[in-house]
């Protein structure tokens, strides 16, 4: 995702760069943190989970001591109680605003992603050129740490409808339907859902699961989801619908 995001704030003419502990042969991608840390004002994450982003903030990278550091922008899909506990721990000069993002590796490269945001109006208003620049849809959810609590709710839906649609195409399968026709069908009819309506353009929806992946990914959205839950609530389904996911085999 970081790459094509990249790409579009270029594209806008904002003079972004990228960081990545791999070196790549890409341009405007470093994996030299003095270089990627001369004059940063704004640091845009997008990683993978809560260890790379302890990482990227406090860790090995570190850019929370960065002098010029003044605003950060979360954009992986964390727990939202994780999400909290970062502003006791951020320096307070730094902006925070959690800015998950929805769509796949084909709305950022379309520059189409749906951010859910969470943080103070006037940070947001400020931030939003470089939304933009990567998106289509902007849903300012509340304050700082709404914008994930949102996304984890909305990840939780999508992880049930790519278990339930694998399913259903597989079912379909045996029965001897057409999985085009299916697609089709589902699109226009009261089964629709995201995946399914993307089949044949999102990159992971014929993946089996594997922890280092985009479906691994949704086992741990829902991990986060289940973090967040409220007290006393009922978690058999996410439960089980994680368990699916787990036992995805890819769809040939």
């Amino acid at each position: 995702m970081g790459r094509p995001m990249l790409a579009a704030l270029r594209d806008a003419g904002l003079p972004a760069r990228g960081y990545d502990i791999l070196p790549m042969d890409a341009p405007h991608i470093t994996d030299d943190i003095a270089v990627f840390s001369e004059e940063l004002h704004t640091l845009i994450t997008v990683v993978r989970d809560i260890d790379q982003t302890e990482s990227v903030l406090f860790g090995d990278q570190n850019f929370t001591a960065i002098p010029s550091l003044r605003r950060i922008l979360i954009c992986s899909t964390l727990s939202p109680r994780y999400v909290l506990g970062l502003r006791d721990r951020v320096p307070s000069h730094i902006t925070l605003i959690d800015a998950p993002m929805s769509g796949a590796q084909i709305a950022a490269e379309q520059r189409r992603l749906s951010f859910m945001l969470g943080g103070d109006d006037a940070d947001i208003d400020a931030a939003q050129p470089l939304f933009n620049a990567m998106g289509k849809h902007f849903h300012h959810m509340g304050d700082f740490g709404s914008g994930m609590q949102a996304k984890v709710l909305n990840n939780l839906l999508a992880a049930s409808n790519t278990a339930m649609t694998r399913l259903v195409l597989d079912w379909a399968d045996q029965a001897g339907l057409d999985e085009r026709r299916l697609l089709k069908l589902i699109h226009t009819s009261s089964g629709q859902n995201w995946l399914a309506s993307g089949f044949n353009d999102i990159e992971f929806a014929r993946d089996g699961y594997a922890a280092d992946n985009t479906i691994g990914i949704l086992v741990k959205d829902i991990a986060s989801a289940l973090d967040a839950a409220p007290d006393g609530a009922d978690t058999t389904l996410p439960k089980r619908v994680q368990s699916t996911i787990k036992s995805l085999k890819p769809r040939l």
